[in-house]
């Protein structure tokens, strides 16, 4: 798709208690979603065990809800009533017989203090299955301390990973102080992630709101993220990606990258990102790969229709990245990136330069292109730089294009 191609917004298509459609371009994907009103059999963990004290664990309950919903020839609900909920780290594995509603709303979810890894809640192997409401309490304050003491710490974990699924709804859901990120969307096809709020302090480590990573299909919208990290972050493999309706900030902003670690990686295409709110971010719309030799790519990218409120760095691209001396020895950036639009952006920047196109010199950006994009500093004009990055300017663009 050339970014002269507008994405299809999924959010104004039809979903049902049975089934939703999405366009990208001109392909249709069908999800298969259960809603609260649709009927089905309902699984109460209180039921099986849950205790909603905030402090019985209560993992085997949900598991056994899961297992019975899961195996239901029919629709089925996992239903967790209103109150705390302390649960370990459990894995909700497919697949399912039927469509499986996991219903919150109402309710917390708390994790355990002693920190574990990977991730504390987990969705593998499923297809068709919703996410309703409700709070996940990531317990992260004790491990952003020792991290941010510079001590030795567990690695902490993920809120919510979905790995290996398809047709997934998460609706209004909150997520508060994870560990480390709190929602991953990772090898997956067709997943709507809608009207969620994800809150942890802006000095809280690795605490990314939502990571999309080798997957196709994801829309992201209606979104409220105050994080420590990336609002939205985006990894190698991921396609067809929507992200529309978000207020970031504090934060990282929202970021393609960093990609390039691997030499062996894949790329990421047709990304649109639009009407998003940037406030006191770090950087605004973002590209960031590893200054090493790599096969990957970004192309065919959208950034539309963005407000920066004193976002350090609003928009940038920076093929420079290397954490650690000797990471990179005497290497530039092997992804190539290539068409990538930025259209009506706004706002103040908080730093001078208020867009920086640092690309690779062995692999320059091409046809990077700016329109209608007015960004100011302090009140006054910012400015642009531009290394190894080649495109066009329409329109009205502030600070002055400096692309070749």
């Amino acid at each position: 798709m050339s970014t002269s191609q507008k994405q299809s917004d999924p959010d104004n298509e039809e979903w049902s208690a049975r089934s939703c459609r999405t366009r990208f371009g001109t392909h249709y994907r069908v999800y298969n979603i259960t809603s609260a009103g649709s009927t089905s059999t309902t699984y109460n963990v209180v039921s099986l065990g849950a205790k909603a004290d905030g402090r019985t664990d209560s993992s085997r309950a949900f598991l056994s809800a899961w297992s019975s919903a899961c195996a239901s020839n029919a629709a089925a609900t996992v239903f967790v009533p209103k109150g705390s909920y302390l649960l370990r780290n459990v894995v909700f594995s497919g697949q399912c017989k039927n469509l499986v509603t996991f219903q919150i709303e109402g309710a917390t979810l708390v994790a355990p203090s002693d920190y574990g890894t990977d991730s504390w809640i987990t969705f593998e192997r499923v297809s068709g299955v919703t996410i309703l409401g409700g709070t996940l309490d990531g317990h992260g304050a004790g491990l952003w301390a020792c991290k941010n003491a510079g001590k030795s710490c567990p690695s902490g974990a993920t809120s919510l990973e979905i790995t290996n699924s398809r047709e997934i709804l998460i609706s209004g859901l909150t997520s508060t102080n994870s560990q480390m990120f709190h929602i991953v969307i990772h090898d997956c096809e067709n997943v709507k992630v809608q009207g969620v709020q994800v809150t942890a302090p802006g000095n809280s480590p690795n605490t990314d709101g939502i990571h999309v990573e080798g997957s196709s299909g994801v829309t992201i919208s209606r979104a409220t993220i105050k994080t420590g990290d990336d609002c939205i972050s985006i990894g190698p493999g991921t396609s067809n990606l929507w992200i529309e309706n978000i207020g970031c900030g504090p934060g990282h902003g929202i970021s393609i990258g960093s990609l390039g670690k691997d030499k062996n990686e894949q790329g990421v295409q047709n990304v649109t990102v639009k009407t998003v709110v940037f406030s006191g971010t770090e950087n605004g719309v973002r590209i960031k790969t590893w200054a090493r030799s790599s096969q990957g790519f970004v192309r065919g990218v959208l950034f539309e229709d963005a407000t920066m409120n004193n976002a350090q760095n609003p928009i940038i691209i920076d093929q420079q990245y290397c954490p650690h001396d000797g990471d990179c020895p005497n290497q530039s950036s092997g992804v190539k990136i290539s068409d990538v639009t930025y259209r009506n952006i706004k706002g103040s920047s908080a730093s001078e330069i208020a867009m920086n196109f640092d690309c690779s010199h062995t692999n320059p950006c091409s046809n990077i292109v700016l329109d209608n994009v007015d960004l100011t500093y302090e009140n006054k004009v910012a400015t642009a730089s531009c290394k190894s990055a080649d495109g066009s300017a329409t329109g009205l663009v502030h600070p002055a294009s400096c692309l070749a």
